[in-house]
């Protein structure tokens, strides 16, 4: 009996409240449809239906689309049970899809597809390998970036608020949302409420609340571009110092949820141990966003394999004998571009000093486009060689050491 004959193929077609599970055999015929409710309490009777339709000789294996999202709970549970379990990708479902002549779409025919596609392409999917410390971590990056963004959203908010009340604000503060100035725009959130206060006072409040970083000459300089801006008290005045209030409070409390969302992701990337921060431009946000996007590195045989996976790895395009190799749009888009923000910080140069960040990266970078390539050309380059350190670093929990780049001796 040939190999796939063995199985029975089960494709799950995946949903917040319900699933749809497809039974076909390695003919693509189908035998049987089951649709079960998304908790854990139902998946035992869902393995026993599946049980009952399986012949002598036959074992089943199961294709899942998403299996850190819906599907997560029912691949854990499956596993577990010592199921074969495939992570099927989308993208393959979708052109089983579109490759027929009439394209339709309902939860049985996405089901009946993930089951083609599990039979066609057995021996090439991924077992699904679910592990809750990389869940956990990818929800937090996801968590932290949601921050990112709401708090870039209050900050704009802010500035065009505080652009009305103080047209010379930003000479205030070397940062619009740093400690002291939110403070300072929370208590004094237009130049009608320093009406009446001195130097001395203002002095005061902002020692305070820099830590006596601020002095007597940035309580007069504020006071003095106050002067200099003339009034700008407008109508319903108490409703735009009510605004810029409320941004205030809106930016401290992502601020402060920031700083708990970087100390829970701390206390699990050390449970990993890889050592990632040793690099230079790596620090905690990038290593778990690292994290977050390659899962455990293990599931990769090698290098290269990961490098496909990011859309680094050229692809030969041709036909006819005649193609060429060329860059990648594919793969996954977040993890490329953590390899060029990466990339990019090992050719940089100190601004004073200009010493390179990286001297053996960046020689390589020089040595590449000297040898005619462009300047994102030789950057490709050098995420590709980053593509084999993280993974080595990665798999085997090493730190990474600066290489000694050694002077030429001049005759």
């Amino acid at each position: 009996m040939h190999e796939k004959q063995k199985h029975l193929y089960v494709g799950v077609d995946l949903h917040k409240h319900h699933h749809v599970a497809m039974i076909i055999n390695c003919w693509n015929e189908k035998l049987d449809e089951i649709k079960f409710e998304n908790k854990p309490s139902s998946f035992p009777r869902f393995l026993l239906d599946i049980d009952k339709r399986m012949e002598e000789g036959l074992t089943p294996v199961f294709g899942l689309e998403d299996v850190g999202g819906y599907g997560r709970a029912l691949a854990q549970f499956l596993t577990e049970h010592g199921q074969v379990v495939k992570e099927v990708n989308p993208a393959l479902s979708y052109a089983e899809r579109k490759s027929h002549m009439t394209t339709q779409k309902s939860d049985s025919w996405d089901a009946e597809c993930v089951a083609r596609v599990l039979v066609n392409k057995l021996d090439q999917l991924p077992d699904a390998k679910p592990h809750d410390l990389y869940w956990s971590i990818q929800h937090l990056v996801t968590r932290r970036n949601a921050i990112v963004k709401a708090q870039g959203a209050f900050k704009n908010q802010l500035h065009i608020q505080l652009s009305h009340h103080y047209p010379s604000y930003k000479t205030f503060f070397s940062e619009v949302d740093g400690k002291t100035a939110l403070a300072f725009w929370e208590r004094y959130p237009s130049p009608s409420c320093l009406d009446g206060v001195s130097v001395k006072q203002l002095t005061t409040f902002l020692l305070e609340v820099s830590h006596n970083t601020c002095s007597v000459k940035k309580a007069n300089e504020i006071l003095k571009l106050v002067k200099e801006d003339g009034n700008t008290t407008k109508e319903f005045q108490e409703t735009r110092d009510f605004l810029v209030r409320s941004l205030v409070r809106d930016i401290s409390f992502k601020k402060k949820e920031m700083s708990y969302v970087e100390r829970e992701l701390k206390e699990l990337m050390s449970l990993l141990d890889t050592q990632l921060d040793s690099m230079p431009g790596i620090e905690l946000v990038t290593a778990s966003a690292l994290i977050a996007e390659i899962g455990d590195v293990r599931r990769f045989p090698n290098a290269n394999k990961l490098a496909r996976f990011a859309g680094i790895a050229l692809v030969y395009f041709g036909s006819g004998g005649k193609g060429k190799e060329q860059k990648s749009k594919q793969g996954n888009r977040a993890l490329h571009a953590l390899f060029y923000n990466l990339a990019a910080q090992q050719v940089q140069v100190a601004k004073g000093s200009k010493l390179p960040r990286n001297p053996v990266f960046h020689a390589y970078y020089q040595r590449k486009l000297k040898e005619g390539k462009t300047k994102e050309q030789a950057l490709v380059c050098i995420m590709r060689r980053l593509v084999n350190i993280i993974y080595g670093m990665m798999k085997y929990k090493t730190a990474y050491e600066l290489p000694v780049v050694q002077e030429k001796e001049v005759v």
